[in-house]
């Protein structure tokens, strides 16, 4: 079985989110799945099967910890190794544990992808929050999984430097930290191409980071599924359907969004990094 990593949502190697994708021969065990997500310890280890039996094709996502029912980078991660190796062209549909995901690529190799949006409602922060995050929050909601948290500013949201252990005991999958972008952003962004890599002439219009130490992923690079809630938090205060994203992790990274009624159009470039061959095939 082959198996490829790929940094997803950058043009640069060893930037974005990096993110190992699996094509199986056949179906596969969930503990093997597991097993090889473990292994592999990065963020998301996505599983293809049915390549051979036409779409949509099985998609599922494994953290070194648990499977996951939605994962944008290693989404993008997937769709592209699909496109480089020829395996498949036009639109791709993918059938997941959050429905039918379809996906497309660009004459400039954009990859877009088609996700359920997931607008966050405003709630009380939890207690111990303000003390985990190291940060009072300006704002804070609830989408199914997660917590979404506005901070003052995007250089507040760059420097945080949150208690891993404390951020662990708070009853939500992740916490997605978020503000606006220091440079608020300019112009539409679309998917024309001309702003990705790492944020183009328009530039962000919102930061973000993504903590998740309850899933075994401490902070994850660049996250798409967050992206899901950032777009529709971010469309309605600064009244744009297009925005562009910029997560501050270490690695970095770019998300081009368009909010379209109930779902997220979610952009990005990725990069392979490495091809191999894969040998065990059982726990």
């Amino acid at each position: 079985m082959r198996m490829f990593t790929v940094d997803a949502f950058t043009r640069q190697p060893f930037q974005g989110n990096p993110a190992a994708v699996c094509l199986l021969d056949f179906p596969a065990d969930d503990t093997w799945m597991q097993s090889l997500a473990a292994e592999m310890n990065l963020s998301e280890t996505a599983f293809v099967t049915g390549l051979d039996s036409g779409l949509p094709y099985s998609l599922r996502w494994f953290t070194p910890a648990v499977e996951v029912a939605l994962c944008g980078h290693a989404t993008l991660a997937t769709a592209h190794v699909l496109y480089s190796i020829g395996a498949v062209s036009g639109v791709i549909e993918f059938s997941t544990l959050s429905g039918i995901l379809t996906v497309s690529q660009g004459s400039d190799n954009m990859i877009t992808m088609d996700f359920p949006a997931a607008p966050p409602v405003s709630t009380a922060p939890p207690a111990g929050l303000a003390e985990a995050l190291g940060a009072a929050p300006v704002w804070a909601g609830r989408t199914r999984d997660d917590l979404l948290v506005e901070l003052e500013s995007a250089n507040a949201v760059q420097t945080l430097t949150p208690d891993i252990a404390a951020l662990r005991e708070i009853d939500a999958r992740g916490v997605i930290v978020t503000a606006r972008a220091a440079n608020d952003g300019a112009g539409r962004a679309g998917f024309s191409g001309s702003a990705a890599g790492q944020g183009g002439s328009e530039g962000p219009h919102f930061v973000s980071r993504f903590f998740a130490p309850s899933i075994g992923v401490n902070e994850d690079p660049v996250t798409g599924a967050a992206h899901c809630a950032l777009a529709p938090y971010w469309s309605a205060k600064l009244g744009e359907k297009d925005l562009i994203g910029r997560q501050l992790s270490a690695r970095g990274g770019v998300v081009h969004t368009s909010l379209r009624g109930d779902r997220v159009i979610l952009g990005g470039h990725a990069v392979t990094v490495m091809t191999a061959e894969l040998h065990s095939t059982s726990t």
